[in-house]
C-alpha cells in the first residue's frame, strides 16, 4: 500500500507531466485562458488516464510482451507483440477520449462548447500516451502500482493547468511589456513554475 501511495505522490509532483517533461503542452497552453475550461479539461484528463493506463497495463502484461501469451498454450511462449503497443495503446486512448466526448457532451453542453476541439484532441495529447509508455518502461509489478502512476499524472497534469489558468486570469489585469503578452508570459511563467516543482526532487518517499 505504501509503494501505491508513493507512486500516486510522486507522479503528481516529482514526475509531473508538464513540469518535469513537458507533455501536453498543446492543450496545456491553449485551454488555460480560464479557469473553469481548465478544471473540465483537468478532470477529463484524469479520467482518460485513469483508464487508459491500467487498461494497457492489462494489454502489455497479457498480449504484448515477450511470453504473455503464455496463458493461451506454451506455444506461444516465444510470441512478442510488443512492435504493436504504440497502435493498440493509441486505439484504446482514442477509444476512452470519444467516450469522455459523449459523456460530457450529455452532461455539460457549456463546457463540451467551451473546450472545442481541444475535447477531442485529447486522443493526441502527449501526456495521455506518455503515460502508458512510463507505465511500459517502469515495469510495474500490479495492476494497483499502474492505476496509481496513472491517477497520479492526471492529478498532476490537472494542478498543472489549473494552477497557469488561475495565473494567467489574474495577469490580464498587470502591466505586462506588449512583447510578452499571451504565450511569451505563459512560457515564462511555466518555466517558473517548473523549477519551483522541482523543490520535491528533495523528497525521500
Amino acid at each position: 500500500m505504501q509503494e501505491i501511495f508513493n507512486i500516486f505522490i510522486k507522479s503528481i509532483f516529482i514526475d509531473n507531466m508538464v513540469f518535469a517533461y513537458f507533455l501536453g503542452m498543446c492543450s496545456y497552453l491553449a485551454v488555460s485562458k480560464t479557469v473553469k475550461t481548465s478544471v473540465g479539461l483537468g478532470l477529463a484528463v484524469i479520467f482518460v488516464l485513469g483508464i487508459t493506463v491500467p487498461v494497457d497495463y492489462l494489454l502489455n502484461e497479457f498480449v504484448l510482451k515477450a511470453g504473455a501469451l503464455a496463458w493461451l498454450d506454451q506455444s506461444f511462449a516465444d510470441v512478442d507483440l510488443s512492435f504493436l503497443s504504440f497502435i493498440l495503446f493509441i486505439a484504446i486512448i482514442a477509444s476512452m477520449v470519444q467516450l469522455v466526448e459523449m459523456i460530457v457532451e450529455k452532461f455539460s453542453p457549456a463546457l463540451y462548447a467551451s473546450l472545442g476541439i481541444f475535447l477531442p484532441l485529447i486522443a493526441v495529447n502527449c501526456a495521455i500516451l506518455g503515460g502508458s509508455l512510463f507505465m511500459q518502461e517502469r515495469e510495474y509489478q500490479s495492476l494497483a502500482q499502474a492505476t496509481s502512476f496513472g491517477l497520479g499524472s492526471g492529478v498532476g497534469w490537472f494542478l498543472a493547468i489549473v494552477g497557469i489558468a488561475a495565473i494567467r486570469e489574474k495577469i490580464r489585469y498587470s502591466h505586462v511589456p506588449p512583447a510578452l503578452r499571451g504565450l511569451g508570459i505563459t512560457f515564462i511563467i511555466t518555466g517558473l513554475m517548473g523549477i519551483a516543482f522541482m523543490s520535491f526532487l528533495g523528497i525521500k518517499l
